[in-house]
């Protein structure tokens, strides 16, 4: 008797749409992934990308970035109908959106000297809130977002080579990120958590040139009541909600301590929050947002 096998549905590269507003970094973005290995493509008009991907996989790639942004204007439009086709095919892109506040891409432009895709003849801010209104779906629908505001150009390359450096994607990537309130809460984090509970060392003068990386300020703040208590109980929240954010799909999670000025007690506390996770097995990486602003 003869049996016909149902052809195996092919192996689809692992595909990254970045995308986001002008001049919140997506091409630096873009250069860190083609960096870190990846088959990055920029600028593709969204309805080849059904074929991009094809191409990728018979050529053999298992990692695809592509940029997708409203320089393609009426093409952009065209992206809803063509992620059903993905889906419909059984392939899932994740969605990498890039943004900064209005004040940040105005200093970015103006120092560039580039005219925003949407700008026309307008001023610089019509050209921001019509891409902002352009890209709203695709911002709600995104796997990661990040703000670029208080980044420099280094540090959102740390951050992408922490996400998508590994090949593995069914793990979880946790970076921590200390920041200082008085610059503003990070609007990218999905845990916030306020370590101004503890005492200061900014008010100790041989702790106060110092910072949460040195021996000194890290005994300090670490030895206070509550300290230990508190990274205990992070600890112990990671474990809890880890299998779950796995279950939803969820493969990197930003937690974001702060302090006033993000020099001291936020940058022990991450560190040291960090070695505790490392020790568990978990990949982890740390960014100090606002040290050296001081």
């Amino acid at each position: 008797m003869n049996q016909t096998l149902a052809p195996s549905l092919p192996k689809h590269p692992r595909t990254v749409i970045i995308t986001g507003l002008s001049g919140a970094g997506r091409r630096t973005c873009a250069h860190a992934m083609e960096d870190l290995g990846w088959f990055v493509v920029d600028n593709l008009p969204p309805s080849m990308l059904p074929q991009l991907i094809g191409t990728a996989n018979n050529s053999g790639f298992t990692r695809l970035a592509v940029g997708l942004d409203v320089r393609s204007r009426d093409m952009f439009e065209q992206l809803p109908m063509v992620f059903t086709q993905l889906e419909a095919d059984g392939i899932s892109p994740e969605i990498v959106f890039l943004e900064a506040s209005d004040e940040v891409i105005v200093r970015r432009q103006e120092s560039s000297r580039r005219r925003l895709p949407l700008q026309g003849d307008g001023r610089l801010m019509e050209g921001i809130i019509k891409e902002r209104r352009m890209l709203s779906d695709l911002r709600a629908s995104a796997d990661m977002v990040i703000d670029t505001s208080n980044l420099n150009v280094h540090q959102l390359t740390a951050r992408v080579a922490h996400i998508y450096g590994g090949d593995v994607a069914d793990t979880l990537r946790v970076q921590v990120m200390s920041f200082g309130f008085k610059n503003g809460v990070p609007l990218d984090a999905d845990l916030v958590f306020d370590v101004r509970f503890l005492p200061n060392p900014h008010w100790i003068p041989e702790l106060r040139p110092q910072t949460g990386l040195s021996k000194e300020v890290s005994n300090y703040v670490l030895e206070q009541p509550g300290a230990e208590e508190f990274l205990t109980t992070l600890d112990h929240l990671f474990e809890v909600v880890t299998p779950g954010y796995l279950r939803e799909g969820k493969r990197q999670v930003t937690l974001a301590i702060g302090c006033t000025g993000g020099k001291h007690r936020s940058t022990a506390i991450s560190e040291a929050l960090a070695g505790r996770l490392r020790h568990r097995g978990m990949q982890v990486s740390v960014l100090h947002r606002d040290l050296g602003l001081e």
